[in-house]
């Protein structure tokens, strides 16, 4: 991807990444999935495991929030969870193109590295301690929906990403009237 993490319509570009959580009862992990478009959340999952289940959860959530589309490019890390025959088959039986970053570079990721940034300033530093897996999963949904809905992001336009995304499609259908 050369760093561009651009894409002209939804579902084109999908960018995915993990962070940790402290917690009483020990770490626990969150991975994100996100159209590059709208910069939508299109899946997501927290588990106290690291094991490829906590990534392909996340995509089987954004592939069913997103009708199972085709051809989208799926760029992570070299994390391996993202290089899991399990992950890369799903992947490839999606009809998904895999991209994965340069070792030990993580501006190759930025776009997902920058939502982890978000979450844990705007809800993990806020508002722990976290006592288990639960409350993280119970604030991450609710930071999820509210992220895709109302936060207003300046590189779309100062818009939501849902607002963002209801846009293109008016101007699409418009388009073709």
């Amino acid at each position: 991807m050369n760093r561009n993490f651009s894409a002209e319509r939804p579902n084109q570009l999908w960018v995915a990444d993990i962070t940790y959580v402290a917690t009483w009862s020990g770490f626990v992990y969150v991975a994100f999935v996100i159209d590059v478009f709208s910069r939508y959340i299109v899946g997501w999952r927290v588990l106290n495991s690291l094991q490829t289940d906590i990534v392909l959860d996340a995509l089987e959530r954004a592939f069913w929030a997103r009708g199972k589309p085709q051809g989208v490019t799926h760029h992570s890390d070299r994390g391996s969870q993202y290089l899991s025959i399990k992950y890369t088959e799903r992947l490839s039986e999606a009809g998904f193109k895999a991209s994965t970053g340069n070792v030990g570079d993580s501006y190759d990721n930025a776009l997902a590295e920058t939502i982890n940034g978000l979450n844990k300033a705007e809800v993990i530093h806020k508002k722990g301690p976290w006592k288990g897996c639960d409350h993280v999963e119970q604030a991450t949904l609710t930071w999820v929906e509210w992220f895709n809905n109302r936060r207003l992001l300046q590189p779309i336009g100062d818009v939501s990403p849902a607002e963002y995304e209801k846009l293109y499609c008016q101007h699409i259908e418009s388009t073709a009237a």
